[in-house]
């Protein structure tokens, strides 16, 4: 599963024992090293699906990590990509590993603070987040979700990838449940907590906190990343747009 550079065993118990962003701080410099990280293909898919929304000139990505979705913003915005993030450490590695944009690229700007409470005026055409949701739970939703659409301008879009949740019978669907059984009894024993869990995140749910924060969803097949056996895509695009703007 892990490169032979990337973290140990041992890294991992330690990161696991901490608080969600010492966690990080400490996993940051091997962090891409590791599954963890967004991969190239659900990011080539999420541009080939955004690009025809915009163009757009602002771009945000909430919870940036070592900057795997700021690579794809500019690709797609024209003027400006902003990543925000609450770990210092994955801020420096994604400073250390992005680079110089030339003069007929956007340019990039990094933001420690926390994606629940954004520094940002509604100044953004686009905004992403990549594999941050577990560290969030149910209840902090709302609150999240508000604080994306505040950053957006109107008719501004908020966008993000979503897996096809695997089968009960799966080898996926009893690994994830065991992991979120796990990181619940520990974060019942020990403090501080590490927020991570895998099931959490229902679509249907989802859907409904971003309406009630004012936005209009739609769900676009990401048909590059497969198909499941009854034809229906593996991963879907989730489109939240604010309202105004033009179309």
């Amino acid at each position: 599963m892990f490169t032979p550079q990337g973290p140990t065993l041992r890294e991992l118990a330690v990161q696991a024992l901490s608080s969600t962003e010492h966690g990080y701080d400490m996993l940051a410099s091997k962090f891409d090293l590791t599954p963890f990280r967004t991969s190239d293909r659900v990011l080539d898919a999420v541009a080939h699906a955004v690009r025809p929304l915009g163009p757009f000139e602002a771009g945000l990505d909430i919870c940036c990590g070592t900057g795997a979705g700021v690579g794809m913003l500019r690709q797609v915005c024209r003027e400006h990509v902003t990543g925000v993030d609450f770990s210092a450490g994955m801020l420096a590695a994604a400073v250390a590993s992005t680079p110089v944009p030339d003069d007929k690229g956007p340019s990039v700007s990094w933001v420690r603070a926390d994606a629940r409470a954004l520094p940002f005026a509604p100044v953004f055409d686009l905004a992403v987040s990549f594999g941050a949701f577990g560290h969030f739970l149910p209840a902090q939703r709302p609150l999240l979700f508000a604080q994306a659409h505040a950053a957006l301008r109107p008719g501004g879009r908020f966008v993000f990838p979503v897996m096809a949740p695997p089968r009960p019978r799966s080898r996926l669907y009893w690994t994830l449940l065991g992991f979120d059984l796990t990181m619940r009894v520990r974060n019942a024993l020990w403090r501080p907590r590490f927020i991570m869990y895998y099931r959490t995140f229902p679509l249907s749910k989802v859907i409904a906190d971003l309406q009630r924060a004012g936005f209009a969803v739609e769900l676009l097949p990401l048909t590059e990343l497969g198909r499941l056996e009854d034809g229906s895509p593996r991963a879907r695009l989730v489109v939240a747009r604010k309202a105004g703007g033009g179309t």
